[in-house]
């Protein structure tokens, strides 16, 4: 899942949005017991009280893209109905604040060295 930053935002909002943000927080309360995309589905409904419906789909997207990105991990069980996933946090919220504030200061430095150094000089702070 790429992330898409929106400086208009503050906090987790600026790269993902609140159903997702919604999600995390759920799996995050869990510690490590882990969810199924069902219990995360149902917990983010009710979480979003009604404002609108998020389909079950579009977590299991979410979660999944999450997986492929390194920020979730995943057992797979088998019960009634077959195999599902069981979704767990790699990092908890601080740990994942830091790795994408890593993600994005790598990619900028990556590809605005120059400006990057700059712009962090400049700043009056400068990472560790």
């Amino acid at each position: 899942m790429p992330l898409n930053i929106d400086t208009s935002e503050e906090s987790l909002r600026m790269i993902i949005k609140d159903y997702q943000e919604a999600a995390l927080r759920y799996i995050w309360r869990l510690g490590g017991e882990g969810a199924s995309s069902r219990d995360v589905w149902v917990q983010v409904n009710e979480d979003l009280k009604g404002e609108r419906t998020i389909s079950r789909a579009s977590i299991i997207n979410f979660l999944n893209a999450m997986v492929d990105e390194g920020m979730l991990n995943y057992t797979e069980t088998t019960g009634k109905g077959g195999h599902r996933r069981i979704y767990s946090m790699r990092y908890d919220e601080a740990g994942f604040k830091e790795h994408v504030a890593r993600l994005v200061i790598g990619n900028l430095l990556r590809d605005f060295p120059e400006e990057t150094r700059k712009a962090i000089e400049g700043s009056g702070w400068a990472p560790s």
